[in-house]
């Protein structure tokens, strides 16, 4: 019979991409990880993994287990909650982030929320997050939008570009656009939590840029900051600029993100969550509307 474990186990070596960052999720050894993914393999009767030494990927048959392990788990966690206060349990709110957010804007957007639901922020990555949502650990997921990705549960904020920054003083400043090769001798710093962060380092190699780096950090403030002391220079959305730094264009770097909430629903077709986030969802939007004519389009 296939327990609660099994479906952990498996959802877990799926998030994490590997057995060993899986067992290190759930807190259980590697072995134990093993032999939990064979007996299940065992119960339905087919690999549900393809394992090499470069990465962990599901079967077909894996990939078509998937969606009925996932609904399990939200079955599980329903089973969890039962019996417990509704009112609770309805207006608690699971909020995952990507770290790269202004934290004015979070802010803003939490302040809105704040009033119909009791808030926890979660911070990951896109795909952790992403991950969480469709196993029901978190009910709304702040996340760059994928390209086309609408629908009834997608509530999209603003879309925006990337820039280079760097310090008002910088000899480049007062330029409209350079070429990548003219930063060829620059000092950088790496935002370590930038989405676009391989796709930076590809685009600057092409052009053979291999620069020395002052800093790399996952604070988006301390980066910046460090652009402004002038020991570097960065790329980050434009929505994050602050005082001493402006954008400059880079020909050929056009990197832009759409950021947008997307909505468990599950947890929204809750009866006392439904009106709450029809509600916020209006508020959320004209933030976001002002956001982008304030912050982005003033500074694109």
């Amino acid at each position: 019979m296939i327990k609660r474990a099994h479906v952990r186990q498996f959802l877990a070596v799926v998030d994490a991409g590997s057995f060993t960052q899986a067992a290190a999720r759930i807190r259980v050894t590697q072995p134990a990880l093993s032999s939990g993914i064979a007996e299940l393999e065992k119960l339905v009767g087919t690999p549900l993994f393809i394992r090499n030494r470069r990465q962990i990927r599901l079967t077909e048959a894996g990939g078509r287990f998937l969606p009925i392990a996932r609904d399990l788990e939200r079955g599980f966690r329903a089973a969890d909650d039962f019996g417990r206060e509704d009112d609770r349990q309805a207006t608690e709110l699971k909020l995952g982030l990507i770290r790269s957010v202004s934290g004015e804007f979070l802010q803003a957007i939490v302040m809105a929320l704040r009033p119909s639901f009791a808030i926890e922020l979660i911070e990951n990555s896109e795909s952790e997050l992403r991950a969480a949502l469709g196993s029901g650990r978190i009910n709304l997921a702040l996340v760059p939008l994928r390209s086309g990705e609408r629908g009834d549960q997608v509530i999209p904020l603003y879309e925006e570009p990337l820039a280079m920054f760097v310090a008002t003083g910088h000899p480049l400043a007062g330029r409209i656009e350079v070429d990548p090769e003219e930063l060829a001798a620059e000092t950088m710093i790496a935002r370590r939590s930038c989405e676009f962060l391989d796709a930076t380092s590809r685009f600057f190699t092409r052009h053979g840029v291999r620069p020395r780096f002052a800093l790399r950090s996952e604070s988006d403030e301390r980066c910046l900051r460090m652009v402004a002391a002038g020991i570097g220079i960065t790329t980050a959305p434009v929505s994050l600029a602050i005082e001493g730094i402006v954008p400059l264009k880079v020909a050929g770097y056009d990197f832009r993100r759409e950021l947008g909430l997307i909505v468990d629903p599950a947890w929204a077709a809750l009866p006392d969550v439904d009106p709450r986030l029809a509600h916020a969802r209006d508020t959320v939007t004209a933030i976001a509307a002002e956001w982008r004519r304030t912050r982005v389009d003033a500074a694109a």
